[in-house]
């Protein structure tokens, strides 16, 4: 499965992990596949699978109306863009000027339980699980080696979703394969937020370890779910331990690591930028351990890397073609950083580049900087007015491209539509959790993988520190600097405390112009209201 597959499948009788009205899916061709014939061919379920992997980066699948959730944009609620904007316009890394209902109150951490980004992730997490215990159930006991390495790959998607879920909303309703076909009102793994949440903690670490030696060996499907995925998101769930059960796991988020490192099958890419351009397939860039397989041909919508690169996109962005690489439907201008941020990126310490003051005004691109992981430009101001000021304010951000890393026309080019994979698990992240784990448990070669990322970023060992100034808030920094705009930032300041009440703040969180602390309960999402109000047996959120 080279691409993922599009294709109209409905497996019997489909009911969401929600009794929301607007999750009914129905089939957009039920005459393709159906739940009667899905075993008559082994080709039929490569091709089911290809739908759960397609639920987490595109609407639906058909054009006019293909949507598997009725939405006013289906693009617009998408998982992966729901996550972006959950993960990223929340923190100091991003902030969007558009004025739709929901972004406001994700730029300024003012959000309720109407949300309707939180509402649209919480149902299409919901959905892909529901699309993947359907999967399960029709392959559960089969011999076939292909159909039992599917499976697996099934219960890993299933996993990445709980563990979002956990990550996100804490509690969410829990179904598996086991649970009835039809309409029923699923329940919460408990009542109390942090029990719930520990039980689905376990139940994920559960099913990771049972399916991971029958996934490939790694580096051998991508973009398949393979043995490297399933470490990489154990490792990932094992890192942030401590915020989902009260117990620190570093020791366990290391031995997922070292799997990773040691089976040498993945290194990090000579060139940063390879990892957000049109060749970052894990065939052309040992860096990809599991992304979401985009091209411009057979994966097409305002979705995943598309939306990060038109949403960033400015006339800045556009003229230089090398940075952008798309022609249609382009200068959205409306997501871009904050000026607190480019203190992360550019210096190890605060209000400083290469030891001088940042030169706002005289090195607008930042050619300047020592770290070549900056894709950046100050804008009209690096002060940005007010949470939906205009996309000329702030800090533009240019990471992602739908060109080539050597600026060449990707292979399966659209002038619409990225053929850029969206990231999930890079090498860089193997190490990068590696050191955080071994910095926690004392062990000074922990700066030994941060160096390893350095060298890459400086292009020799000019950026490398000592096992002394390795820190916390270095490690933190570090982590912003190599994965920013990758739908990683909030999750990394929950774990190291700053994301709420930490005293870090950054320009209008709180809604104030220079950011406020604001209440550790906002560090987990509430539950929708919609299903709330629709299912009994689920609980809210703390002080939602």
């Amino acid at each position: 499965m080279n691409k993922i597959i599009i294709i109209g499948i409905f497996l019997s009788a489909l009911m969401i992990s929600s009794c929301v009205k607007d999750l009914d899916v129905t089939p957009i061709d039920p005459n393709k596949i159906l739940a009667g014939n899905l075993n008559d061919n082994p080709e039929y379920m490569k091709q089911a699978l290809g739908k759960v992997y397609a639920s987490f980066m595109i609407s639906g699948q058909g054009a006019n109306g293909g949507d598997d959730i009725a939405a006013s944009d289906g693009n617009f609620f998408t998982t992966m863009r729901a996550l972006w904007n959950c993960q990223e316009i929340t923190t100091d890394e991003a902030i969007c000027a558009w004025g739709d209902v929901g972004i406001a109150d994700l730029n300024t951490q003012t959000w309720s339980s109407q949300n309707p980004f939180l509402t649209a992730l919480y149902q299409r997490l919901s959905l892909s699980v529901t699309y993947a215990n359907e999967y399960i159930r029709n392959t559960d006991g089969s011999t076939d080696p292909k159909l039992m390495q599917y499976n697996a790959e099934a219960r890993f998607l299933r996993a990445l979703a709980y563990s979002w879920s956990m990550d996100l909303f804490g509690n969410p309703a829990f179904t598996t394969e086991a649970d009835p076909v039809g309409k029923f009102f699923p329940s919460q793994l408990d009542k109390d937020m942090q029990t719930g949440r520990t039980k689905l903690f376990n139940y994920v670490v559960k099913e990771l370890k049972g399916i991971e030696g029958k996934l490939g060996e790694p580096g051998s499907s991508y973009p398949q779910a393979d043995k490297g995925a399933c470490w990489m998101l154990l490792a990932r769930v094992y890192l942030n331990a401590e915020v989902y059960t009260g117990t620190a796991k570093y020791d366990s988020c290391k031995i997922y690591c070292d799997k990773v490192i040691n089976s040498k099958k993945y290194s990090l890419a000579t060139n940063y930028r390879q990892n957000f351009s049109a060749d970052n397939d894990g065939k052309h860039n040992p860096e990809m351990i599991f992304a979401w397989d985009q091209d411009g041909i057979n994966v097409q919508g305002y979705v995943g890397t598309t939306f990060i690169i038109e949403s960033s996109s400015d006339s800045r962005y556009l003229s230089a073609n090398k940075i952008h690489g798309l022609t249609s439907n382009t200068n959205w201008n409306g997501n871009r950083s904050k000026k607190q941020f480019m203190y992360v990126l550019l210096g190890d310490t605060i209000a400083t580049y290469g030891n001088v003051p940042i030169p706002w005004t005289t090195d607008t691109l930042f050619a300047k900087s020592p770290d070549k992981r900056i894709y950046c430009k100050v804008k009209k101001s690096v002060d940005i007015p007010s949470p939906s000021s205009s996309g000329d304010y702030g800090i533009g951000v240019y990471k992602f491209t739908a060109n080539n890393a050597d600026g060449s026309q990707a292979l399966n080019y659209n002038t619409a539509f990225a053929s850029t994979d969206f990231p999930v698990f890079r090498y860089a992240d193997a190490l990068l959790m590696r050191a955080e784990s071994k910095f926690r448990l004392n062990d000074a070669t922990a700066v030994d993988d941060v160096n390893a990322v350095r060298t890459r970023a400086f292009g020799n060992s000019s950026g490398n520190i000592t096992a002394g100034q390795l820190t916390a808030d270095f490690l933190l920094a570090e982590r912003g600097r190599e994965f920013y705009y990758e739908a990683q930032r909030r999750t990394d300041l929950v774990r190291f405390g700053k994301f709420t009440n930490g005293n870090y703040n950054w320009a209008w969180k709180g809604n104030t112009l220079n950011g406020t602390n604001t209440d550790k309960h906002l560090n987990v999402f509430p539950i929708p209201s919609d299903e709330i109000s629709s299912n009994s047996n689920i609980q809210q959120n703390p002080q939602y």
